[in-house]
């Protein structure tokens, strides 16, 4: 029984490894460690009021990348993937940027305006993988007949 375990252990690592390599699994990965690095700059400054939104798409980039890493979102099918992942980066980078010059304009310490900075930068990164994400959306069809019927 610990052998299966063991398998399994095993081959989620490697399909983790092998997501990572990925250009989605790159940005997710990226994602989470611009997170996590404007979550440290928020939580050192004077005034931490600004952790919610790092916090959240921390959460939520987290768990769309093991989703994807673990293939698990071929198992939920009644939920479209790529228009939650869309909408996920796109709210997320619109509120980094948004929040991020917020706290630029209200100005403060050292650390907040360094998480103002990487809050920028992370949004820039969001708003490229809904870039990414959205022409996978697009549905392909077939084009029309350009020749008449009668052949005229």
């Amino acid at each position: 029984m610990s052998d299966s375990a063991t398998e399994q252990n095993a081959s989620c690592m490697s399909r983790t490894k092998a997501y990572v390599r990925t250009r989605k699994g790159i940005i997710l990965a990226a994602e989470i460690g611009a997170c996590l690095v404007v979550l440290i700059c928020y939580a050192a400054s004077r005034t931490p009021g600004y952790l919610g939104v790092a916090i959240t798409e921390l959460i939520f980039s987290t768990i769309f990348f093991f989703l994807f890493a673990l293939s698990i979102h071929q198992q939920i099918a009644f939920i479209h993937w790529g228009w939650t992942d869309f909408i996920r980066a796109a709210v997320g980078g619109g509120l980094f940027i948004i929040l991020s010059i917020v706290c630029l304009i209200r100005g403060g310490d050292g650390a907040g305006i360094a998480g103002s900075v990487f809050g920028l930068l992370t949004g820039i990164l969001f708003g490229y993988d809904a870039f990414i994400t959205f022409p996978t959306l697009k549905k392909t069809h077939a084009p029309a007949a350009t020749e008449s019927p009668d052949n005229i």
